[in-house]
């Protein structure tokens, strides 16, 4: 085991101290993330940010009766712009409060964590460690933080196919946690040797402070991924905590991107969009039409994006139908990879990531998209779960599919009925009325759910297709609404 899985397994286990506190696994670590803050400042003797009666070694020598009432106290200061003039610090700190009741607890905690030794093998123990936590909360929890979090076995593969590069500007508009763009940071220093090959000083800046971009809309995760881009010593300056589909979406920082990297959020979105930019989805109540919107919009001529959708995006009527045709207008969506079902801790969501290419053309003539190419690595998929877990190998021959080039222009062959990657014209997509939804295989998906094991999988399983009923019935009511008062409009002119 590597000394980072070591340290996450340590950390998962002082998560047993506050069970009787009540505390859930993303209360657990959010706490972790306040305490973890304060260790790595006085490991790495950068305490001086930190105002000095809230250090790591005042805090650990606290008796027992006052520890809790400083831990307390610390956390509302150090979230006080007037008290802390760090930036980042405020921002991670800013209306944090412990859930922990019991000092005695607080006490156990601090004394585990100072007890772990984190430098021992590698620099980026803390960063690795984090990655680690959020991706443990991720496959417990199902769902954490409002959202399905992104399997990291997939982030890689995206990443590596889409290929960013130094001085490209990279976009998550649904930022999560942050694990593409960290995915996407890593890429690109392997690729330049930490940065160190790039020729200027202004080019090394750009990197840190300007190159990733993203919005996250839920406070508490907008939290745990500033500590996550904190401890990958990537500058926050662009990523804000918002509504991509509100004015903030439409902002000049997140236009004009090379890259999109994103899993959006799927489901019922409380109202339409807010923002006067998104004409074809301008009244569709749920995030992921709009979200494919923003997407098609936001890149710049010639950037490329990779895109995770649920399956309803590839053939709903309507506003649907129209965002597809808008999409193969603007852009050459070259490539969609069906995924398992499964991978996202929920057996009834079906998803699929879009590949595509924005026109060099502002406003195409034609149709930029001449063929779509789909791989279908959904139909006799094993089971996933926690006792199997989707990994990078699990999408091998996609990958070898795809080809070397990140705007899928890679020389590929159709496998035919009997395999899984075949293609499309544009001609035999419009006399499927612009329906993406093409299966040739068999479907055995609904027998794999069959061998689910554990009660975790069981009922996210079950939740999973409950959700995904609601969120039909939702969409169609809101279609019906719609056509209502468009039928309303036309009747009154």
């Amino acid at each position: 085991m590597n000394p980072a899985a070591d340290l996450v397994n340590k950390l998962w286990r002082l998560c047993a101290l506050l069970r009787k506190d009540g505390v859930t696994y993303q209360q657990y670590v959010t706490e972790l993330t306040y305490l973890l803050f304060l260790k790595m400042a006085s490991e790495q003797k950068d305490e001086t940010r930190i105002p000095a009666q809230y250090r790591w070694k005042v805090l650990k020598s606290a008796n027992e009766t006052e520890v809790l009432k400083l831990y307390r106290q610390a956390l509302i200061d150090l979230g006080d712009g007037e008290k802390v003039s760090d930036r980042a610090i405020v921002s991670i700190f800013q209306n944090a409060a412990t859930i922990v009741r019991d000092p005695a607890n607080l006490r156990k905690l601090i004394n585990a964590i100072d007890e772990l030794h984190w430098f021992t093998e590698e620099r980026d123990s803390f960063g690795d460690a984090y990655e680690g936590l959020l991706q443990r909360m991720a496959e417990e929890t199902k769902r954490g933080a409002g959202q399905y979090f992104t399997p990291r076995a997939l982030i890689d593969v995206m990443v590596r196919l889409m290929q960013p590069e130094a001085g490209e500007i990279i976009e998550d508009p649904a930022c999560g946690t942050g694990g593409f763009l960290i995915a996407a940071n890593l890429h690109m220093k392997a690729e330049t040797d930490d940065y160190f090959d790039l020729e200027t000083d202004k080019e090394k800046e750009f990197q840190i402070k300007e190159a990733l971009r993203g919005i996250e809309n839920v406070p508490d995760t907008y939290r745990l991924l500033l500590m996550n881009l904190y401890l990958h010593s990537i500058d926050p300056n662009n990523i804000v905590l918002g509504d991509t589909l509100s004015p903030t979406g439409a902002r000049q920082q997140f236009k004009n991107v090379d890259l999109i990297l994103t899993n959006p959020p799927f489901g019922p979105a409380g109202g339409p969009p807010t923002r006067d930019d998104l004409t074809i989805t301008s009244a569709v109540s749920s995030y992921q039409l709009p979200f494919v919107e923003h997407c098609i919009r936001a890149l710049k001529p010639g950037g490329r994006a990779a895109v995770i959708i649920p399956d309803n995006v590839l053939f709903d009527d309507g506003r649907g139908k129209a965002l597809r045709k808008m999409l193969m207008n603007w852009c050459d969506l070259h490539t969609i990879l069906r995924l398992p079902v499964g991978i996202f801790y929920a057996q009834g969501v079906k998803t699929n990531v879009l590949f595509f290419t924005r026109s060099e053309d502002e406003a195409p003539v034609q149709d930029a998209t001449k063929a779509v190419w789909i791989y279908d690595a959904r139909s006799g998929a094993p089971s996933y779960g926690k006792t199997n877990p989707f990994r990078i190998s699990d999408l091998d021959d996609f990958v070898k599919a795809f080809g070397s080039d990140r705007n899928g222009r890679a020389k590929r062959k159709d496998q035919g009925e009997e395999g899984r990657f075949r293609r499309f014209t544009r001609e035999d997509i419009a006399t499927r009325g612009d329906n993406l939804d093409i299966t040739w295989l068999k479907d055995t998906t609904d027998q794999a759910e069959d061998g689910l094991e554990t009660p975790e999988d069981i009922a996210a399983a079950i939740e999973g297709h409950l959700k995904s009923a609601l969120e039909e019935i939702a969409a169609l009511m809101a279609e019906l609404e719609r056509d209502a008062v468009d039928t309303g409009a036309e009747a009154a002119e």
